[in-house]
């Protein structure tokens, strides 16, 4: 049996149920692990199959990142947590050259959800950008189904929505725009009565703890609890240009733009190919 759960339901469920929870303070850290699923498809003729086959190991094993997503009742950061050798995850064979950028790269998200809000810092084309805008709740489909991740009891939740897109590939002359069908899963814990999630994932009654998005998975690893050594603090990001959602998908298009223009005739011998992976 599924049921459907709108926003109105979690307002009252944050109104109610968590009031007494809640009243000498909740805060909390969780840390994620994320890795993807892709495929290269080449001209057999032009590279082997093992070359590929490798290509697409080393890469994968780069794009793992660890995550973290600190909140308190209505408020969290998300970002990703700070390493050595960060930059994108590169390979190459046969002269050809991949390079795999993930977004979240110096990139921290806040999202306050008693107002429906979000502030993302991020950097694009050599500059800094602050998105302020609403949230879009969805209507999360619960499933009885339940597992267990780390020590937690979770339960399942999906949804699915068909968003505009635009892609581009080396080879096109300009961009084409797609309709992109988004069927995302996740596993969120009641045992953790906040509606908070990583990425731009909430409105569940309870913390998300996994989440598969089209090939890829965010799992939670680890979960401190009101630390004391080490109190959670919420800060809002607050450089760069502040700008809509809107207004920083016309920048993302620019950027496009330039690499097309880059990138554009077919691969060859020596050709650099580059591939962006956002939200």
């Amino acid at each position: 049996m599924k049921r459907t759960i709108a926003f109105l339901s979690l307002l009252l469920f944050l109104g109610t149920g968590l009031q007494a929870a809640f009243a000498q303070g909740f805060t909390g850290r969780a840390y994620y692990k994320s890795t993807s699923q892709f495929s290269i498809k080449m001209d057999s003729t032009k590279m082997a199959p093992e070359q590929i086959a490798q290509i697409q190991a080393s890469l994968k094993k780069q794009m793992e990142q660890n995550y973290i997503l600190s909140f308190n009742q209505t408020e969290s950061t998300w970002k990703k947590e700070e390493s050595l050798g960060g930059g994108p995850a590169t390979a190459s064979a046969g002269g050809a050259v991949f390079m795999v950028a993930t977004s979240g790269e110096g990139s921290t998200l806040y999202k306050n959800i008693a107002d429906q809000s979000f502030l993302e810092q991020q950097d694009m084309m050599g500059k800094a950008y602050l998105v302020k805008d609403m949230l879009e709740p969805v209507e999360w489909e619960l499933s009885e189904e339940t597992k267990k991740v780390g020590n937690y009891t979770v339960q399942k939740a999906s949804y699915t929505r068909i968003v505009d897109s635009k892609r581009f590939s080396t080879g096109m002359t300009e961009m084409e725009n797609v309709k992109d069908t988004l069927q995302v899963t996740v596993w969120f814990t009641p045992e953790i009565p906040v509606a908070h999630g990583p990425e731009n994932f909430f409105g569940l009654p309870g913390l998300i703890l996994e989440v598969q998005n089209q090939g890829r998975t965010l799992i939670c690893e680890k979960i401190e609890l009101n630390p004391s050594a080490d109190p959670v603090v919420i800060e809002r990001p607050s450089k760069g240009k502040e700008i809509t959602q809107a207004e920083f998908r016309t920048v993302q298009e620019e950027g496009m733009k330039q690499m097309m223009n880059r990138y554009q005739g077919k691969p060859g011998e020596g050709n650099r190919m580059e591939i962006r992976i956002g939200n």
